[in-house]
């Protein structure tokens, strides 16, 4: 498994560390022997070729551990979930999860969203998940942040018509500013009902539980136009 994260040629990181503390043993092992067989292709590639018979094709961008995305994998054996996260320890995380739940409908990639984004074709996703991502909560950097109105528009490319897309934080400044952008893109509808009630489908996360943000959790979810 690549364990450097590429970014777009320019591009700001919309991400911090990409390693902690040492990999353990177990997951170290795991990661070079489960890795390479849920790793996404080099260069241009169609989901639909990883898994033909997907009757739905979700990306989630920065997993953390992999939890929620190993339990929607887990939840509906038919669907095929990408995630992509740059922290290693993640990675390892996740790769640890999908073997000790042998699912086979999980792909994973290290390193920026936006590269993988750009590798993939026209309408191929159905859902799109970013659950908690990095706030960058100082002024200046709130241009590292992955919610930008240019990757709404990559976002919007990549996914279906009547396609999902779900944003949640614990920070207010980060959902108000996530609900500007959408909105003034023109490419989604929403978010419905209310933000403070966790959507019905969702999956809590050891991360969403240590509330390390300054608000409750908010959860947006759009519906691509």
């Amino acid at each position: 498994m690549t364990l450097t994260p590429q970014q777009p040629h320019g591009a700001l990181r919309s991400y911090g560390r990409i390693k902690a503390r040492p990999i353990k043993a177990r997951q170290a092992e795991i990661l070079a022997t489960v890795g390479p067989t849920v790793e996404i292709p080099e260069g241009p590639f169609d989901p639909r070729a990883l898994r033909p018979d997907a009757r739905e094709v979700w990306l989630e961008i920065g997993f953390g551990g992999g939890e929620h995305m190993a339990g929607q994998a887990e939840r509906d054996p038919d669907l095929l979930i990408i995630g992509v996260e740059p922290f290693l320890n993640g990675v390892a995380s996740a790769v640890r999860h999908v073997d000790d739940r042998k699912l086979a409908n999980v792909r994973i990639h290290q390193g920026d969203a936006r590269e993988v984004a750009a590798r993939l074709p026209d309408g191929c996703l159905d859902r799109v998940f970013i659950l908690f991502p990095d706030p960058w909560p100082k002024s200046r950097h709130h241009k590292r942040r992955i919610i930008q109105s240019e990757f709404l528009v990559e976002l919007a490319r990549l996914l279906k018509p009547g396609g999902g897309l779900r944003f949640a934080t614990d920070w207010a400044e980060y959902a108000a500013w996530t609900l500007d952008r959408v909105t003034a893109s023109g490419l989604f509808r929403g978010p419905p009902g209310d933000p403070a009630v966790p959507p019905a489908d969702h999956l809590t996360t050891r991360y969403e539980e240590k509330r390390l943000g300054d608000c409750a959790p908010v959860f947006l979810d759009f519906v691509r136009i």
